[in-house]
């Protein structure tokens, strides 16, 4: 078994110079910082208050999972020899928050528009979403389900 390692660095970015004096005297900013990589400017989700034009971890968390499938699902239709010519996801997800204020996703569902070359088997490109969550890194690291209900343009 190979083991991987990733880092990043999460710096606060929400002081406005008091720190945290009251709960409303900060800001939920942060950025990612991966080495040799742009930094992701985030901020809290916007009904808590969040800036609704950064992402949240929320957004982060179900872009990870849906990107995680989308790399598998290209990888395993290459091995198949189904050729895609586009790719793309709307993921939806369905989260609870608790009157203690702790929340958890509840379930995802990845909703992937698939186009494929003329002539392909839509059946077979649909069975390859059923092999991914067994080897996607995301996918087996949440304790929610992930369905998906893909679409596809043959053309």
């Amino acid at each position: 078994m190979a083991e991987h390692s990733y880092s990043s660095r999460i710096v606060w970015t929400g002081n406005r110079g008091e720190g945290t004096a009251h709960y409303r005297a900060y800001d939920r900013t942060w950025n990612i910082e991966t080495p040799g990589k742009p930094v992701v400017e985030c901020s809290n989700d916007p009904l808590l208050g969040g800036d609704p034009t950064k992402p949240n971890p929320e957004d982060l968390l179900i872009s990870a999972l849906s990107a995680c499938h989308m790399l598998w699902y290209l990888h395993y239709a290459s091995d198949a020899g189904i050729r895609v010519l586009g790719y793309e996801d709307s993921p939806d997800t369905v989260g609870e928050v608790l009157p203690s204020g702790a929340g958890r996703f509840l379930r995802a569902t990845l909703r992937p528009r698939i186009t494929l070359a003329s002539g392909s088997d839509t059946s077979a490109a649909d069975a390859i979403h059923g092999r991914i969550h067994d080897v996607c890194f995301i996918a087996r690291s949440v304790s929610f389900p992930v369905s998906y209900a893909a679409t596809y343009h043959v053309g």
